[in-house]
């Protein structure tokens, strides 16, 4: 199904992005990150060969939202559990979380391997989900976010250019572990994606949601990425709440929003390192498991909202290892 999401320059990921960038690189040394000058680019390291913050975190989150989104800290009351979370609203759902934050650019050149989202993307537009919005960034910069544990080496970096098609000088890449402060923000920060995901693997019309908020935990940082995965994975499954405003009927919304949340897969209720570890294989998990624990859908035309699904706190507790 065709979004045909307009290029609109005021409103490029890529772009908006900028700012908050610059204020990475400007305040490194109070953000506890390093930046380095490879082929070119500019890389930011977030987490691999320094500590990497809170605050950088939300940075992080906002420019893979490309700048599009707003994105902060503060806690929150999950199904009882009182904890840390990560608050996103944004008034464009597409732009900032499809055709932005969504990570959908595996970066494998030779052996090098990281997970990329971010704005870049939208230069790239390679990936199928593009064909679907029918959408290309025309920004001259181009800022790829990327979740690994090496930093990216100059062959990497003109790999990126090359796909973006942009100069090297207007590329910048970003950089952190899963099992780091910044990771456990960015990663929390995919509530509202990973719902417009979900509705988009169920054949709905992404076109027709004009705004969305998230809430999840924030996980804890491991000692190890594995750990970090199950964690920041069972952030969103088992603790995320979404609400989105929809223009659509009710009749559509009623059938759908009983599929949307994670309570709707057959592998719901158990851990996620777990089932890493009991199926061998992370795509042999049923990818209907990938959405927030709980959805809510107002429908703007008629007033009426739905909702299904529900924190789940003792999940969270065994997976964040809280001790009472």
């Amino acid at each position: 199904m065709a979004i045909n999401l307009e290029d609109i320059p005021e409103l490029s990921p890529n772009t908006q992005a900028l700012p908050y960038l610059k204020q990475l690189i400007e305040e490194r040394g109070k953000l506890k990150v390093k930046v380095h000058l490879t082929g070119g680019a500019t890389v930011i390291d977030c987490g691999i060969d320094t500590a990497g913050s809170y605050e950088a975190g939300v940075l992080f989150a906002k420019i893979c939202l490309g700048g599009l989104a707003e994105v902060k800290l503060s806690w929150g009351d999950f199904g009882g559990l009182y904890y840390p979370a990560v608050e996103v609203t944004t008034d464009h759902p597409l732009r900032a979380c499809m055709a932005s934050q969504y990570a959908g650019w595996v970066i494998k050149k030779g052996n090098y391997f990281a997970m990329g989202s971010g704005p870049a993307r939208a230069r790239a537009g390679g990936e199928e989900l593009f064909a679907k919005l029918e959408y290309k960034d025309s920004a001259a910069a181009a800022v790829l976010c990327l979740e690994g544990r090496e930093l990216p080496p100059a062959e990497v970096v003109s790999y990126v250019a090359e796909k973006c098609g942009c100069r090297v000088q207007d590329l910048y890449l970003l950089i952190a572990p899963t099992a780091s402060p910044v990771g456990s923000v960015q990663i929390a920060a995919r509530s509202v994606e990973t719902g417009l995901h979900k509705m988009l693997e169920l054949g709905y019309d992404l076109g027709r949601i004009q705004n969305g908020l998230g809430i999840a935990p924030l996980p804890p940082p491991a000692g190890d990425d594995m750990t970090a995965l199950g964690r920041t994975n069972d952030a969103v499954l088992y603790g995320a709440t979404v609400y989105y405003n929809v223009r659509d009927t009710d009749d559509t919304l009623q059938p759908l929003i009983e599929q949307v949340p994670s309570c709707s897969s057959r592998d719901y209720g158990t851990a996620f390192q777990e089932l890493y570890e009991r199926y061998g294989n992370f795509y042999a998990i049923d990818p209907l498991l990938f959405s927030p624990a709980s959805v809510w859908l107002h429908n703007n035309t008629t007033g009426r909202t739905f909702r299904k699904g529900g924190p789940r706190p003792d999940l969270l507790r065994k997976s964040f290892r809280i001790e009472d």
